[in-house]
């Protein structure tokens, strides 16, 4: 693979609030596969923040999938229940350009209507200049840049470039919820730079948070890395997989030819490794030698496509 990859450190970092189901394990393989295309370290961190969605029971369940799955990570699992004394540090870092906000999310909702706007609930900027008499703090959003610094333009390894106006498109954006807990963007940030985060590969249903991420990294001095963005898994009606949608944990009991069928050989040809050879079929083992060469050759027919 290309020598700009030299030191690639990638992860997977699953919400503990459900087993791991078909859509979770797609992005696992498709994070580990790009992980050891490029001879780099795959990291696993447990997304555990949103304390009242947390399924007890629930983060064991998915790292003995991934074991039987012979998903292997490099070091220890991380917790970002336990560094949250991180988040407060990058917070505090950001000074004047974080405030807090007395709006609720119907009233976010609403303004957006009044103002016969776009039904994506771009944050007006109610609060910035203070709270309104009587008005008490829910959360703590981050004042986003006008003009030409809010345009943020990046480059997705699946998708090409990309863009996004945070100005018009988002509206300043919440750090610390009004329930208490950390927002997605800022921790995800914070820990992709402590542990030295190289590359992000997941969903795509977490594209439209990569402006906003990449915001932040630049204004609290920290690496930006790579992103892909792999298409999510749907179910009958169209919907992501999850939890919320009836998805099935995957089933990875019995002999490697069980976890095979089940789950990995499903979840390879979702990504489009069809080209593997039959070897692949007969054991765990094969089939992952196999399919890190298949993800680099879609690695590059991708590469030749968008040159050619």
């Amino acid at each position: 693979m290309q020598s700009n990859y030299s030191g690639y450190i990638g992860r997977f970092a699953p919400s503990p609030t459900g087993p791991l189901h078909m859509g979770s394990l797609v992005a696992a393989m498709a994070s580990y596969l790009d992980a050891k295309a490029h001879h780099g370290e795959w990291l696993l961190r447990i997304e555990d923040l949103d304390f009242d969605r947390n399924v007890k029971g629930a983060e064991q369940s998915i790292i003995d999938t991934l074991q039987r799955c012979q998903l292997q990570w490099n070091g220890a699992v991380e917790w970002q229940s336990r560094r949250t004394s991180l988040y407060e540090a990058a917070l505090q870092q950001l000074g004047d350009a974080v405030y807090p906000c007395g709006c609720s999310r119907k009233e976010i909702a609403d303004s957006q209507l009044n103002n016969h706007a776009s039904l994506v609930a771009v944050y007006p900027g109610t609060c910035r200049t203070g709270l309104a008499a009587g008005r008490q703090a829910r959360s703590w959003r981050l004042k986003v840049p006008a003009g030409i610094g809010s345009k943020i333009h990046f480059n997705d390894r699946w998708r090409g470039q990309l863009r996004q106006d945070l100005e018009s498109e988002v509206g300043d954006f919440v750090l610390k919820r009004a329930d208490g807990f950390w927002a997605y963007q800022l921790a995800v940030v914070v820990d992709d730079a402590a542990q030295g985060i190289t590359d992000v590969v997941r969903g795509e249903d977490l594209l439209d948070s990569t402006a906003r991420q990449i915001y932040l990294q630049k204004i609290l001095g920290l690496q930006r890395p790579r992103y892909l963005h792999i298409p999510v898994v749907t179910n009958a009606s169209g919907e992501k997989l999850s939890k919320q949608t009836g998805a099935l944990a995957i089933d990875v009991s019995g002999p490697e030819q069980n976890i095979l069928a089940n789950a990995l050989l499903p979840a390879a040809r979702f990504l489009g490794l069809t080209d593997m050879a039959l070897e692949a079929r007969t054991n765990i083992t094969s089939f992952w030698q196999q399919a890190i060469l298949a993800w680099q050759r879609r690695l590059e027919q991708h590469a030749n496509a968008a040159t050619s």
